[in-house]
């Protein structure tokens, strides 16, 4: 049950049961730290939660990898942000959204002197003052779910995943801030693609009258 994982079509079952991804998001104090192998972001307050099959799952911190992780049918994009929620019992919930080169991502052009600041320091931490995580855009309401794992270690499992299936924009330079923290020789930090070992994929759509 490893992730990442590729989303096909053939896989993939069509759902309307599973619903929207109930986000109630606030700002929240949050400090950027350069870890190395990728940038997090740590909220240090309280900055909302997500709630799944009527469990909430509260907003810790969202890091980000390149090229993607998960693929869609078979195919990579150049990064993937994750947001990592935790239930109250210790339970791990992890939305991602991919991104293809173009526009700028208004979310990251609001941290790129944050993330210049620190971009030579591995290790290092930078208390970033207020972020609303409400302004990481999803831009879609459709998502693809499925349960697997971390994929840095300890790789725990159990991890219910929510790929957003709209790919949004960033630049290069962008992502060269981000992928300037990853000090090895590969230059990405993105883990390969796992067994399925049949798990089942299902992709959320919206009814017709959900969607107006």
């Amino acid at each position: 049950m490893q992730s990442p994982i590729d989303m096909s079509n053939e896989r993939v079952n069509i759902v309307s049961h599973l619903g929207r991804l109930k986000k109630s998001y606030k700002p929240s104090n949050a400090t950027l730290r350069n870890r190395g192998h990728d940038m997090m972001l740590r909220w240090e307050d309280e900055a909302g939660a997500i709630e799944i099959n009527g469990t909430e799952y509260v907003l810790h911190q969202c890091h980000w990898h390149s090229p993607s992780e998960h693929t869609i049918n078979g195919r990579r994009y150049d990064l993937e942000l994750h947001m990592v929620h935790e239930s109250e019992d210790g339970k791990v919930a992890v939305i991602g959204i991919m991104y293809k080169t173009g526009r700028p991502d208004s979310f990251l052009s609001s941290l790129m002197d944050h993330l210049e600041a620190i971009t030579d320091i591995t290790d290092g931490e930078r208390a970033v003052g207020v972020i609303d995580p409400r302004h990481i855009k999803f831009g879609s309401r459709k998502y693809y779910r499925y349960i697997g794992s971390l994929t840095v270690p300890p790789c725990t499992e159990n991890v219910v995943w929510s790929i957003v299936r709209k790919v949004r924009t960033v630049t290069r330079e962008q992502m060269r801030l981000l992928r300037v923290a990853v000090h090895d020789d590969s230059d990405t930090n993105a883990r390969p693609l796992q067994s399925i070992n049949n798990r089942p994929i299902q992709f959320y759509r919206p009814d017709d009258k959900e969607e107006n």
